[in-house]
């Protein structure tokens, strides 16, 4: 799960980590009062949308009066803000963030990810700061420093001064940067973050260092834990579709191709997308319904494939291990009735009954088109997709 920017920050100072002076605003009047309110004639007016890359859409404007403020949020709230990170299509930005000015000496970049090797999180540490840390690490994989830490015993204090120190704090400022590394591990593990990223951390002139910048995501399995967490939840940034998936126990991501993929199980649905590229197609999506499929849920992940107007073929490929496959079928034939289907679907069942279950789909007298194993299901969906397309 994803929050905003002014979000982050506001974990941050509760935690005691330093951060600007800020004031969130929903409308013109606001952003110009919040201008009034901060402490410095410099302000920034910043769009909050869940990407990166605002300022170069023109999301993120310098301002140096309240009439500069009114201008720049003018032009920010209500845009359709375009990003790399948002596609073409562009977020309406509904909320800023007006923040005061900070008179910056040198920008840094510090970051916590899961490392899925050493299975633990890893603090990471760039002197470049204010660039992209994949751009980064493949331009300069040397100015990345790491720090592997355990949940249970935090960022050891040695481990955050060589990394303060090794990305060229001032030698005066490291005790204190060593104070906000250690503090973002103890965020990170505490709220059961998948990442948390500063960039930039800065330090000002006046020797402070504070997040000029914060992104912070989290475990969506966790979020039992921290009620506080799941109502920063903002719908508005997320694909209905995947809203609608998750309030039926359904992993969904939306992806850019035109074949719909309904699958029991991650590596399955892995391994499904990958030999439906094999045979010249692309997934229009992940789509795990998990081991117990009922004919609620297929039903629900149908219509939810068949929301995504690129999807021209669907591909069912279901193991049926602790469901029968059976019970899978009779799923699809009565979910294929309710959303009258009109792309070619494809189904793929292996596991227990599956005779059973092929011989349900084949005597429903509805167009499915069976199939014996994962490489016969991806070429049939992709052969029946270009012939369909080639009729129109």
């Amino acid at each position: 799960m994803k929050i905003h920017e002014y979000q982050a920050k506001q974990l941050l100072a509760k935690h005691g980590l330093s951060v600007p002076s800020g004031h969130v605003c929903t409308t013109v009047e606001e952003a110009v009062q919040a201008y009034e309110s901060l402490p410095t004639d410099l302000c920034v007016v910043k769009a909050q949308i869940h990407a990166g890359g605002r300022g170069k859409g023109g999301g993120v404007k310098l301002v140096r009066s309240a009439d500069e403020a009114r201008e720049a949020a003018t032009s920010i709230l209500g845009m359709n803000l375009k990003t790399h990170q948002t596609g073409p299509e562009g977020q309406l930005v509904r909320t800023l963030w007006v923040e005061a000015g900070s008179d910056i000496a040198k920008e840094y970049y510090i970051g916590i990810a899961i490392d899925r090797e050493l299975s633990m999180p890893v603090m990471m540490a760039s002197s470049e700061g204010g660039m992209e840390i994949e751009q980064v690490a493949d331009e300069s994989p040397d100015k990345i420093l790491k720090a592997p830490f355990s949940p249970s015993t935090g960022l050891q204090r040695e481990d955050a001064e060589r990394l303060a120190a090794g990305i060229g704090l001032p030698s005066e400022l490291v005790g204190q940067a060593a104070d906000y590394l250690v503090g973002l591990a103890e965020v990170f593990c505490q709220l059961d973050c998948s990442l948390a990223e500063i960039n930039p951390l800065v330090n000002t002139t006046d020797g402070k260092v504070l997040a000029l910048d914060a992104k912070i995501n989290f475990d969506p399995n966790a979020l039992f834990r921290h009620a506080e967490i799941e109502e920063l939840r903002d719908l508005h940034e997320e694909d209905p579709a995947e809203i609608q998936a998750s309030k039926y126990d359904l992993s969904y991501i939306t992806l850019d191709g035109n074949i719909g993929c309904m699958v029991n199980g991650a590596g399955l649905a892995m391994s499904t997308m990958d030999v439906i590229q094999l045979y010249g197609s692309e997934p229009a999506n992940f789509l795990d319904v998990g081991g117990g499929a009922t004919a609620e849920k297929v039903t629900e992940a149908f219509k939810i494939i068949l929301s995504d107007d690129k999807v021209k073929g669907v591909l069912v490929n279901i193991f049926g291990g602790i469901m029968r496959c059976d019970v899978i079928a009779n799923g699809v034939v009565e979910a294929v009735k309710q959303v009258q289907l009109s792309v070619p679907l494809v189904v793929r069942l292996e596991g227990t009954n599956v005779q059973k279950g092929r011989e349900i789909l084949e005597g429903s007298g509805l167009p499915i088109i069976t199939a014996t194993d994962l490489d016969d299901a991806a070429e049939k969906v992709c052969a029946a997709v270009k012939k369909a397309g080639a009729k129109s």
